[in-house]
């Protein structure tokens, strides 16, 4: 079991702000806006999902990463992240969601990263330490703190 470390929304871009509580729906976080609607969300990327314990890791290395800055919109802590895989179902209190594939590094987070290189994130250079998109199979509200919980197929 993990816990939900942070929800983060933003009218467009980086940084994610954290907000205390949200409603994820088919269409993804309430309150969170993509600029970009042909690379980010849909149904299959409605919501973008990240590890607390993969930000601390990548923070150790020397990256100025933080919660929200890598445009996830689920900071969790806690479930084994090399786990969670596209066909993986996280639940969050009445909420599941299903991983659909790793998200791609985008030049808008580069920041986040020494020398401007979010490739760090890059699931085919270093797996197990992408965020992910996830479809909303089941929509509620979610709070921080709440209890994650990962099944795999």
């Amino acid at each position: 079991m993990g816990r939900l470390e942070s929800i983060n929304v933003s009218r467009g871009g980086v940084p994610k702000q954290s907000v205390f509580e949200a409603w994820i729906g088919a269409g993804g976080v309430d309150g969170d806006r993509q600029r970009d609607r042909r690379s980010h969300g849909g149904p299959d990327r409605a919501v973008v999902i990240f590890s607390l314990d993969v930000i601390r890791a990548l923070q150790r290395e020397g990256h100025p990463i933080a919660i929200g800055t890598a445009g996830e919109n689920l900071t969790v802590s806690g479930i084994e992240w090399t786990l969670v895989a596209p066909g993986a179902e996280i639940a969050i209190g009445d909420v599941r969601v299903q991983i659909t594939k790793y998200a791609s590094p985008c030049y808008k987070i580069n920041g986040s990263f020494a020398g401007g290189d979010s490739s760090r994130i890059a699931e085919a250079l270093h797996p197990g330490w992408s965020r992910v998109c996830a479809r909303v199979i089941a929509e509620g509200l979610v709070r921080m703190g709440d209890t994650v919980e990962l099944r795999t197929p």
